[in-house]
């Protein structure tokens, strides 16, 4: 199964601007997108990149400077045309930096046309689609959106429920994630970047840098 892994190449992680310069942000993004790569690739699956623009990763890579929503229907419509109803397809954001062999073996492997890993606030971090007609549409709740969609083709739903595929890394908070729960070379860059976990005043544990990336 080919498995697509969007990522955004020109300024990544935005949201990321008060903990990372613009330049540690797209280091920092590349090593999440080469973690997800590397899961996928592990589960014995097809993984492809499709990026805004060049990007150096050890797998084939297809460069679509249109938005996410067009990029992705023209990879399902083209798939489908060529390989017919059988063979399903699926994409994963390239910000689950907490995937893992097992995590992503439950969606590949659970039942449903399309089967959905939705994320935290109404997003859809992942889905394999079996069904030809499916069609994405990122903005706004776009997990429920892609419900609909899919009710609306007469597509069989499935729902994998898993705390690494609904954990995208977008603000900072979601370092913590990483630093509690992650293994890869996403956690090793923050460490290296001198984060480390910290008890606010509160009680709640957030993250403290006391470095800088060279």
């Amino acid at each position: 199964m080919q498995v697509f892994v969007p990522f955004a190449a020109d300024a990544p992680k935005t949201r990321l601007s008060s903990a990372l310069a613009a330049d540690e942000r797209r280091h920092f993004a590349r090593t999440m997108l080469r973690d997800v790569v590397d899961a996928v690739a592990e589960t014995g699956h097809d993984p492809r990149v499709l990026a805004t623009g060049p990007v150096s990763v050890d797998v084939p890579v297809t460069v679509d400077e249109r938005s996410l929503d067009a990029a992705v229907n023209d990879l399902l419509e083209s798939h489908f045309d060529a390989s017919g109803d059988d063979d399903p397809i699926a994409v994963v954001m390239a910000d689950l930096a907490l995937a893992t062999v097992t995590a992503l073996d439950r969606l590949f492997e659970a039942n449903g046309d399309v089967v959905f890993a939705p994320g935290r606030g109404g997003g859809t971090n992942a889905f394999v689609t079996r069904h030809p007609d499916f069609r994405v549409d990122y903005h706004g709740t776009s997990y429920l959106d892609h419900r609909a969609i899919a009710s609306s083709v007469d597509a069989t739903l499935g729902v994998v429920d898993s705390f690494r595929l609904a954990t995208d890394v977008d603000e900072p908070a979601d370092l913590v994630e990483v630093l509690c729960h992650g293994d890869g070379r996403t956690r090793e860059f923050l460490v290296e970047a001198g984060f480390e976990l910290v008890t606010a005043d509160e009680g709640r544990v957030t993250v403290s840098r006391t470095g800088r990336v060279g």
